[in-house]
């Protein structure tokens, strides 16, 4: 069977192209047709940060110098040896930008199924776990494209508040979000204003401020021109989704000790000169947060049914919330084939896309 893949060079986001290669079933395996997929600011981060936290290695691309942008989506199984996995049945999961992917299940259960392909093996589990829809506590039938905007930037987002709440704010009064109006960040926010105890503050553009404002979650909204009016005595945690080193080194020179926290998780401004990037600054160094991290310690004290079941109730009211027919966060806009993807992933990358607009692809 011919599968379509669209891949970039590693070191030039902007570079490119569909390939086309033929993929067979494996022997005990299952063969997948992606549906749709989501893709948000997240998939540019894992671009951005594909060597260092190893996203390029989920779906080799074939070609030096080149990888797969993974994409979280909804499959199909259109072919099967794996016992468990019917023809016809759909799973949520981690998927290459294209239209099929070839697995080899392991752990097959009611609830769905573990990739065991060797090469994925080095990486964090949670990204080789595909959730069957039949029985998925998260899944809801009418909203699908909302499921694949916000699911894994809300389970993100769940365990950023989780993490800094578990560590007391590191003694901060304040947790400031840069990047206010992508998705990882407000969905952050509202988790933070859900939970209360800090002041919840949003970064963005002059352009995205009223987007932000509008969304009620952050009790203060200021704009990147705007940080030094931020009062500096304020003990603050850093929550970065946009990884600008400059708007970083202002931040830590304007509240110098009284930055408790930095936490970096994204990339939003993934082409953002780079310079002065390893500078000694004053208050708390960076720590990259890795979600998978917190994921593991919650299950581990919980336990998986406990964690998810937590999950699953603060995924409902989130998506709630997100979908409010009078004032709903987000609205889908789809594309179909190459030249949609292509352009639609051009203007992600162009930061042309509105913040309430969420791409829903398939090829």
């Amino acid at each position: 069977m011919s599968a379509t893949t669209f891949i970039v060079r590693k070191d030039n986001l902007h570079d490119g192209k569909f390939v086309t290669r033929d993929v067979t079933c494996p022997k005990g395996g299952a063969l997948l047709n992606v549906d749709a997929f989501a893709l948000t600011a997240n998939n540019v981060t894992y671009g951005a940060f594909g060597d260092f936290l190893k996203y390029w290695n989920f779906f080799p691309a074939g070609e030096d110098g080149y990888g797969v942008i993974p994409v979280w989506g909804f499959g199909t199984v259109i072919e099967s040896e794996a016992e468990g996995i019917a023809t016809g049945d759909r799973f949520y999961g981690y998927y290459p930008f294209g239209n099929l992917l070839a697995v080899e299940p392991v752990r097959v259960g009611a609830n769905g199924f573990t990739d065991g392909a060797a090469h994925r093996q080095a990486m964090a589990p949670v990204y080789s776990q595909y959730v069957r829809t039949a029985t998925d506590p998260l899944y809801t039938a009418g909203s699908e494209a909302e499921q694949l905007l916000l699911r894994p930037l809300f389970s993100t987002a769940f365990l950023i508040d989780d993490f800094l709440a578990d560590n007391g704010f590191f003694g901060a009064k304040a947790v400031i979000l840069s990047s206010a109006s992508s998705k990882t960040a407000f969905g952050t926010a509202y988790f933070l204003k859900q939970r209360g105890g800090v002041e919840v503050i949003g970064l963005t553009s002059n352009a995205n401020a009223a987007f932000v404002r509008g969304l009620g979650c952050y009790d203060r909204v200021v704009t990147y021109d705007e940080v030094t009016s931020l009062p500096a005595a304020l003990p603050v945690a850093y929550v970065d989704m946009a990884g600008n080193v400059q708007l970083r080194a202002a931040l830590h020179h304007h509240f110098g000790d009284n930055l408790k926290y930095d936490l970096g998780v994204g990339a939003t401004n993934w082409d953002a000169d780079r310079t002065g990037q390893s500078e000694k600054l004053p208050g708390a160094q960076t720590t990259m947060f890795f979600a998978p991290t917190q994921a593991q310690k919650r299950i581990a004290e919980w336990g998986s049914e406990g964690f998810n079941g937590k999950l699953a109730a603060a995924w409902h009211s989130f998506l709630r919330t997100v979908t409010d027919p009078k004032a709903p966060w987000l609205k889908a806009v789809r594309g179909s084939g190459r030249a949609d993807a292509a352009a639609l992933y051009h203007d992600m990358l162009a930061g042309k896309v509105r913040p309430s607009d969420g791409i829903v692809l398939s090829i």
